[in-house]
């Protein structure tokens, strides 16, 4: 095959002219021309149809209800109104000089850009949502414009907390910004909504995703097209972490708790190898496309002539077009994330009106509340957003904020950047007094002053590159922004050195800033970013100091932590308040405070394990009921919701002592069988029935024991109310002198302990060195306990990490700062398997074993876990199984999942 010459082409088609009947000597050439129009009007010009390098926003016409002749002047106008309006409502006179001038220049450069009806876009979004009662805050590099903050799109003061324009939208790059919103979780599709009523099905649509093969895909998959056993297939693919497919080999061999698995045997010996050769082909490779779960685009009236759309599964218009194709397209993408916390601070704050009867205005409320402080300093965060985590809560121990700025730097402080830089540490020293901060230059000490010289936020980057070189701020952020590539690094690099030193700075101090920058630069935290995270997370906290109860409520409802709802019920005991069981005729569909101080929350029923919405509603909708068979009449409760209901207690009121549980469960089963022999519906059985279905016999069965109880419990709610799980292990704890995790702050700094607790988190974040290392928390009742394995121990412990529910963890512990504490495992062993041994055999086995060391009878060169690291532009080294835990099926299981895990944990 070849490319033809003119010449040959023009005989085909003088050729095909004349084989058509056409007798003109010129058919053939007006043949070509006629194919040379044609394919010019067939070409596909990227600003003319599809608009590149164009915005598309909402017209005018649309947000203002009127025709407008000069939508781009009017749009600005409009803008310039609204923000000089809000001014004297959010700065003092002192304080508003500053704030016009900050507004003339964040004005210029947004009209400039043709900006201005993006601005009043998102204004118009955020207002509506706010109108229809929903929570919404912004979140992102868009909390550093002022413009942002006096149209009330973000709650954070960006001239008090010193945050950038700049980060945000710079005048050299003619991209729409990112503005990102949450949105109460529970009322995200009502927002979708609002916004395609809004502004209609011709303008809105929802952003698609490509999803790709990753390892469980492609097992299952692969599995499949061999016609292998679904079930086994399934246990396979649970079997690895959420990693690329083309990892599975390594996973295998790497992770210790699946090298010494059936599955990493069979691996070993090459019974795999044609399986994991097709598991590794699929790596990467599209398999379905799906609606993002946050992106929305918005347009003019052209967006279906630019952008293909089909219907999701949800009934929405999605794009075909991924996230970074619509900006490139010039439309506006509002990210609306459905926020967990959002929804839980706008329950608690519903909660906590209904009892006090008092107006809660929560957003207008000043960031400086002492008692709100305190509990932050307590380290007390669980359920708090953004620093309830094990290493964020042993960071707030040392570091002990006291204003709305310090939650700022701790939520920056706890990343990649400020890690890899080593800079945590000296932040600490420095704030806590035990030296004086050391800054680069005396010229940078106005940058980093706040931060006791230790860079930690983008902004100062970009403020230390335009002090020392000279440029603007948006030059220095398009530097920040190259260095995220190790050739845009040397291209910085080559700039940033001799620019430096012409403006009077020597080469140590250029080249200690340049390391400095180098490290964190593509791995810091934005400060806006951080400022709009800290709000919810002083609103949580603040809600958790005064309305503990109503917090509770709100988090235990819609569950926006990393924690299981069981910790936070034994949280909320720890802080006084009373946890009472399901009532079939006091419970509602969400957790709510009771009793005459407040104190109290109710478990809903909701948590009862089978039972429908439907049979929720009609038992709220119908009550009071006045016995078992009353409501399982009325309510048409199926026979395994009304058993699970018994044996939470649901109808305890209802049937006091001497009438047992089991008694109910009986009647239940009575019931039921009546029911199925008669063939009628249940209510007409109970009409025909009439006063003796009322009646409960007593059997003399024996009243459920306490740990029946428990038991059934977590098996119907996943959650113990009655009592905690560790309560029937107290005898062999304080046999064996285990330490509680109230009294780990009593214990000294480098002191051996056992701790034991049901296992409520496991996580492997990214760490400095670039090893993996595993993060668990365990609740013993007293408070959560965090524990820390390194490598080198989980070898020999990974299985019973990942596999067992009830631990006893052995571990060093450190101490640092006022509160803070960590531990260091050195082994972990089964609860279960340790109290049947103690029986068995006494404390002396259990000492035996809780005291032996197996690394000590390992060969050298015998492998403890994986040390292949990923290595990021700024150097920064990353386990490649960081952020997520090994799966594999549990020989321990519990009768639910009670822990929160990172991605990759099974199921």
């Amino acid at each position: 095959a070849y490319v033809k010459s003119g010449q040959e082409m023009a005989e085909i088609a003088a050729e095909i002219a004349h084989a058509s009947g056409g007798q003109d000597e010129r058919g053939g050439q007006r043949l070509l021309e006629d194919t040379w129009h044609l394919a010019q009007y067939c070409a596909l010009d990227s600003g003319r149809d599809l608009g590149l390098g164009e915005v598309f926003v909402p017209e005018l016409d649309v947000l203002l209800g009127r025709e407008i002749p000069d939508p781009v002047a009017e749009a600005a106008t409009l803008l310039r109104h609204r923000c000089a309006a809000a001014i004297p409502d959010r700065y003092s006179k002192d304080e508003r000089s500053q704030a016009e001038h900050r507004l003339d220049a964040e004005l210029r450069t947004i009209t400039s850009l043709g900006f201005s009806g993006y601005f009043l876009t998102v204004a118009e979004v955020v207002d509506m949502v706010r109108d229809r009662g929903i929570r919404v805050a912004a979140r992102g590099s868009g909390a550093g414009s002022l413009v942002t903050h006096l149209l009330g799109i973000s709650g954070v003061d960006p001239v008090r907390h010193g945050l950038l324009m700049e980060r945000f939208l710079s005048p050299l790059r003619r991209v729409l910004p990112d503005i990102d919103i949450d949105v109460e979780s529970a009322r995200r599709l009502e927002v979708y909504d609002l916004i395609r009523d809004r502004f209609g099905d011709d303008r809105v649509a929802s952003v698609s995703m490509m999803e790709t093969y990753r390892v469980r895909h492609a097992v299952r998959d692969v599995g499949a097209a061999l016609g292998m056993d679904v079930g086994e297939v399934d246990a396979f693919a649970k079997a690895f972490p959420h990693i690329r497919a083309r990892q599975a080999r390594s996973a295998l061999s790497d992770l210790p708790e699946l090298r010494n698995s059936h599955i990493g045997q069979l691996a070993n010996d090459g019974q795999l190898d044609h399986f994991l050769d097709l598991v590794e082909g699929l790596d990467g490779l599209p398999r379905d496309i799906a609606m993002h779960p946050c992106g929305v685009v918005l347009s003019d009236a052209t967006l279906l002539d630019r952008t293909p759309v089909e219907s999701s599964a949800a009934g929405y218009h999605m794009s075909h077009f991924d996230k970074h194709d619509v900006e490139h397209m010039g439309l506006l993408k509002l990210d609306v994330l459905g926020v967990r916390m959002q929804s839980a601070i706008a329950h608690a704050i519903a909660e906590a009106e209904n009892n006090t009867g008092e107006s809660i205005e929560l957003d207008d409320r000043q960031l400086d509340d002492p008692k709100t402080f305190e509990l932050i300093r307590s380290t007390k965060t669980l359920g708090c957003f953004q620093i309830e985590s094990p290493g964020q809560r042993e960071l707030l121990g040392k570091f002990a904020p006291d204003r709305f700025s310090d939650l700022i730097i701790d939520i920056s402080l706890f990343r990649p950047g400020p890690v890899k830089s080593d800079m945590v540490t000296p932040f600490l020293m420095a704030r806590q007094g035990w030296c004086a901060p050391e800054y680069p230059h005396s010229d940078l000490e106005s940058i980093l002053h706040e931060t006791y010289g230790v860079v930690v936020f983008h902004e100062q980057v970009l403020r230390i590159i335009a002090t020392m070189t000279g440029c603007s701020l948006a030059e220095a952020d398009e530097c920040r922004r190259s260095m995220g590539s190790p050739d845009g690094q040397d291209d910085v690099r080559a700039w940033f050195y001799p620019t430096a030193i012409n403006h009077g700075y020597d080469v140590p101090t250029v080249e200690r800033v340049w390391e400095i920058l180098r490290a964190f630069a593509s791995f810091g935290f934005c400060k806006a970013h951080a400022a709009a995270f800290a709000l919810p997370t002083y609103q949580s906290a603040w809600l958790k100091a005064h309305y503990p109860a109503a917090f509770y409520c709100g988090i235990l409802t819609h569950d926006p932590g990393m924690y299981p709802k069981r910790l936070l019920l034994d949280d909320a005991r720890v802080h006084g308040i009373r946890v009472l069981g399901i009532n079939v005729n006091i419970s509602g569909d969400a957790y709510q405070v009771e009793g005459a101080d407040a104190q109290a929350i109710r478990v809903p029923l909701t948590e009862v394990a089978g039972i429908s919405e439907r049979e929720v509603q009609r038992l709220i909708d119908r009550r009071p009921f006045s016995s078992l068979s009353d409501a399982i009449g009325r309510a048409e409760l199926s026979r395994p919701v009304a058993e699970n209901l018994v044996v939470t207690g649901a109808f305890d009121a209802l049937h006091p002592s001497p009438v047992t549980r089991r008694d109910l469960l009986l009647q239940v089963a009575d019931i039921d069988r009546h029911t199925r022999s008669t063939g009628i519906d249940t209510q007409l059985s109970f009409d025909l029935l009439g006063s003796t279905a009322e009646y409960v016999p007593i059997t003399g069965l024996p009243e459920m024991k306490a740990s029946d109880r428990v038991r059934s419990e977590m098996s119907v709610l996943g959650l113990d109310v009655s009592a905690h799980v560790v309560d029937f292990y107290k005898d062999l704890l304080s046999e064996m002198r285990a330490t509680a995790a109230c009294d780990l702050l009593k214990q000294r700094s480098g002191s051996d302990v056992w701790v034991a607790g049901v296992k409520v988190a496991i996580q492997s974040p990214p760490v400095r060195s670039g090893r993996r290392v595993i993060f668990v928390t365990l609740d013993d009742s007293t408070g959560p306990i965090d524990a820390a394995f390194f490598d080198d121990v989980q070898e020999n412990y990974a299985s019973t990490l990942f596999n067992s529910w009830l631990l006893i963890i052995r571990g060093r512990l450190r101490r640092s700062g006022p509160r803070g504490v960590s531990m260091r495992a050195t082994g972990c062993w089964d609860l279960g398997d340790v109290r049947r041994l103690w029986k068995d055999e006494g404390m002396d086995a259990v000492r035996s074993l809780l005291t032996h060391d197996p690394a000590s009878e390992q060969a050298q060169d015998v492998q403890t876990g994986p040390r292949k690291v990923l290595v990021h532009a700024s150097g920064f080294q990353q386990s490649p199984y960081a952020d997520i835990t090994p799966a594999g099926v549990s020989v321990n299981r519990p009768p639910g999942k009670f822990w929160h895990s990172s991605p990759g944990i099974s199921g």
